[in-house]
């Protein structure tokens, strides 16, 4: 790994992890049991990687990712609780097209719980698993286009500038699917959201792809993942997100970067 990289999240574990909230104002990861809409509550993933975000007691989430080749990733969670949240996903490629879908093999599942709660001078923290990768399956390689998480472990930390809220995200995940590339070592990620008015938010984030690096079979080129997001905030239960998968170009078998969209809508029961 780069030097630069590894100096990069040195500072960024430092920052996420000692930050202090500007103003004074309550952590936003404290606020998630009394949040009732969009607008209040943390971000539960960025692009692909997870945050210490859950949904609060009888919160549930519709969600649905359109990607390359007409493909559609449909999920669902609910919190059980104000730190702990379960939820399950199924897609297909080709849905959206005039040839035969290739359908994912199975459902799959997502488990998240909160450990700490962010206070003043505490970032929140939050272990999980997320078996649900993104893209197309890949029959032959046993796996998604862009590996799923797993097992996962994820530092959020909350700063308010201005009348701006910038997140910053740090994690280390364990992925199972490694069955034919062999590529078994943990991995790091790490990004950045920020919510600049009702209507907009930005998202970064970037994984070092430790464990798809290309090594073995030649899948990446070993420049890890770099992922981008513009959320629209259409309300208070609904927003669209365009994504721009892939900046750095990491897969061989791609000429350009990817573009996908996700509709995600709350509700309380």
């Amino acid at each position: 790994m780069p030097r630069s990289i590894k100096s990069a999240i040195l500072i960024a574990v430092m920052i996420i992890s000692t930050g202090v909230n500007v103003y004074g104002q309550a952590p936003v990861y404290a606020n998630e049991e009394t949040a009732i809409s969009l607008y209040e509550l943390p971000p539960r993933e960025l692009i692909d990687a997870p945050t210490a975000g859950t949904l609060p007691r009888g919160c549930f989430d519709i969600v649905m990712r359109v990607y390359a080749n007409g493909g559609i990733i449909g999920k669902t969670s609910i919190g059980l609780s104000n730190r702990f949240m379960l939820g399950m996903s199924y897609g297909a490629e080709h849905i959206i097209s005039d040839v035969p879908a290739n359908e994912n093999p199975r459902i799959e599942f997502n488990v998240k719980l909160r450990l700490i709660n962010e206070e003043y001078f505490m970032p929140a923290v939050a272990l999980g698993f997320n078996s649900q990768g993104n893209g197309a399956y890949l029959e032959d390689r046993e796996r998604y286009a862009f590996k799923s998480k797993g097992f996962y472990g994820v530092i959020s930390r909350s700063f308010y500038m201005y009348k701006w809220v910038v997140g910053g995200h740090v994690g280390i995940n364990y992925s199972l699917e490694n069955d034919v590339d062999d590529e078994t070592e943990p991995t790091l990620f790490i990004g950045a959201e920020g919510r600049f008015s009702y209507d907009i938010g930005l998202a970064l984030e970037y994984d070092i792809g430790l464990n798809d690096d290309g090594s073995d079979i030649g899948y990446a080129k070993g420049r890890g993942y770099l992922n981008a997001g513009i959320k629209w905030l259409y309300s208070e239960n609904l927003s669209l997100e365009f994504i721009f998968k892939d900046l750095l170009q990491n897969r061989q078998e791609v000429s350009t970067i990817g573009r996908e969209l996700r509709f995600t809508y709350i509700e309380f029961f």
